[in-house]
């Protein structure tokens, strides 16, 4: 392991929020950053050195980006996998590619997080009306339908109750393949936040208690109460499993549904993660600068809480026309992501508070 040395530039597919908020981590290590996105205005792009804007099956553009990187990583797991091929040899990539192409596949995923001991909730793929009928038949109601690839924050998904007109939810879902899920009873959502070092080392940040609305996280805080910490041994366990057989390198996230008989396994991230924007202040080192060392075969931050208990709020859609209001106790870590148009159930920014 060779440490990438300051002054090396970063490559980084993706250009949201997690990307602005890698680049700043970077430049605060020495580190340039180069933005590869097809979007034409890009919130990364804003505090990175360098910007691309070109499709993301573009091989000449790739070629020329991953010739100007030191080393490639991303921000967004739906990157598509097959060009990555082109630039394998031409600047090292982490996480690796085969992280995304499980992570893009919620069957795939599911079965990876079995074959390791995990326990997901119910689920059957589902190819056409006859095999959703089947798997609603399986998996039982209520369930959710979601599209196998694509999809977060609540997009790609119908929701069926008992009842329900299976041909509608079908036809809601846009004849997708898809993957039938039951439902669980819980009492928490949490995720496990690691991030694994080019030497295999592995740490962990503190379990976040997540809570969600409309499919769309609101609220993480840390430490989690006990009936997550409970949990947190399995969780974790079977989070380093899934890194090692992959080979991971950077941070990766697991979540998962506090149940009376243990930790039910949801999906996972193979990047940095909404639930652990509150590792910024929160955190001895932050996610987003962990992910750096990693990836730049730095030695690993202290992972530790800065404090007795933290809370970060997501604001989302019009919530974040409150910044003054915000910024008008001091207490508030605010972060603005730069986005021009807020819309409801688009996330904006996020504050953060830190208690003593």
């Amino acid at each position: 392991m060779t440490p990438l040395p300051p002054g090396s530039t970063i490559g980084i597919l993706g250009g949201g929020q997690l990307g602005r908020m890698l680049a700043v981590a970077a430049a605060q290590l020495g580190y340039r950053c180069h933005i590869y996105t097809p979007d034409e205005t890009s919130v990364a792009a804003d505090v990175a050195a360098e910007f691309t804007c070109a499709q993301d099956d573009d091989i000449p553009a790739l070629e020329k980006f991953a010739d100007a990187c030191d080393v490639i990583t991303f921000e967004f797991e739906n990157v598509p996998v097959t060009p990555l091929n082109a630039i394998a040899d031409r600047a090292p990539l982490y996480p690796p590619a085969s992280a995304l192409d499980i992570a893009q596949n919620r069957i795939a995923e599911k079965k990876f997080a079995q074959s390791h001991g995990g326990t997901p909730a119910p689920f059957a793929e589902v190819i056409d009306l006859a095999s959703l009928e089947e798997a609603i038949k399986q998996v039982s109601t209520p369930a959710i339908l979601k599209t196998i690839r694509m999809g977060y924050d609540g997009k790609g998904q119908v929701r069926i109750k008992a009842g329900d007109n299976l041909e509608t939810c079908w036809d809601a879902i846009g004849h997708q393949p898809s993957v039938a899920e039951g439902f669980v009873t819980f009492s928490h959502e949490f995720s496990v936040i690691l991030v694994r070092g080019q030497d295999g080392e592995i740490l962990y940040w503190d379990t976040p208690h997540n809570v969600h609305e409309d499919g769309i996280l609101s609220l993480s805080s840390a430490p989690a109460p006990a009936a997550i910490l409970k949990h947190q041994d399995a969780a974790r366990a079977l989070a380093a499993k899934m890194a090692e057989a992959m080979n991971y390198v950077g941070v990766l996230t697991c979540e998962f549904f506090a149940t009376a008989d243990g930790p039910v396994f949801n999906e996972m991230a193979p990047r940095v993660h909404n639930s652990g924007h509150w590792t910024i202040e929160g955190a001895i080192t932050s996610q987003f600068e962990n992910h750096i060392r990693a990836i730049c075969g730095l030695p690993l931050g202290d992972t530790g809480l800065a404090a007795e208990k933290v809370e970060m709020t997501n604001l989302i859609g019009g919530n974040a026309e409150e910044w003054q209001a915000l910024l008008s106790d001091p207490a508030n870590h605010l972060h603005l992501y730069g986005k021009g148009e807020s819309r409801p159930g688009r996330k904006m920014g996020h504050v953060t508070r830190l208690f003593f």
